[in-house]
């Protein structure tokens, strides 16, 4: 995976109406293990990781890397909000030679139905949108995963195609700040 790019890291907390986005301190640590712990979490992405496995080989402070924001809501761990860059190798892009910027999100099971993933995101995408004018954003989701849809069309994304892999189907969106408007947060 290629880091995100030649925006400045990390950025200053973002906050919104309820959240903060920050970068990953020491103190996120046992949130992360939870949330990779978590069955419901892992239902689209893999499974659950053992708790053991997690606890020996989570870092002291997991997630110090361009592009990993730790959401919380008065000083508590909600989840995180992610952009990487997509290997060219994987099925979907929107530019030929790949290599956009993906937005991934996880949140705690405590924290689903309350509006924060898309709170969140969207603060996320305006940060996004200043740190690279221009630039799209995508997003695979499983198309089994409901919920993660309906969180991509508030968000803005536009369908581009629908593809197997992961032994699964998945949808492939794009955002381009336009498909919506930009975020507003």
């Amino acid at each position: 995976m290629q880091p995100l790019g030649p925006a400045p890291w990390p950025p200053p907390p973002i906050t919104t109406e309820r959240l903060t986005l920050r970068v990953s301190e020491a103190r996120d640590r046992a949130g992360l293990i939870d949330l990779f712990a978590s069955p419901e979490v892992g239902t689209y992405t893999g499974g659950a990781r053992p708790r053991e496995e997690l606890e020996a080989s989570v870092p002291e402070i997991p997630g110090r890397r361009e592009g990993f924001f730790v959401v919380e809501r008065e000083g508590e761990f909600l989840g995180m909000v992610t952009f990487d860059r997509r290997d060219a190798e994987h099925p979907g892009h929107v530019r030929p030679e790949g290599n956009e910027a993906q937005l991934g999100y996880l949140f705690l099971p405590a924290a689903w139905g309350r509006g924060y993933a898309t709170e969140a995101c969207m603060a996320a995408l305006g940060w996004f949108a200043t740190a690279f004018p221009g630039e799209p954003v995508v997003l695979p989701t499983q198309t089994a995963n409901e919920a993660s849809l309906r969180l991509a069309q508030r968000l803005g994304f536009r369908e581009v195609e629908v593809f197997e892999e992961y032994g699964a189907e998945q949808w492939f969106g794009v955002w381009t700040g336009e498909s919506a408007g930009s975020p507003k947060v």
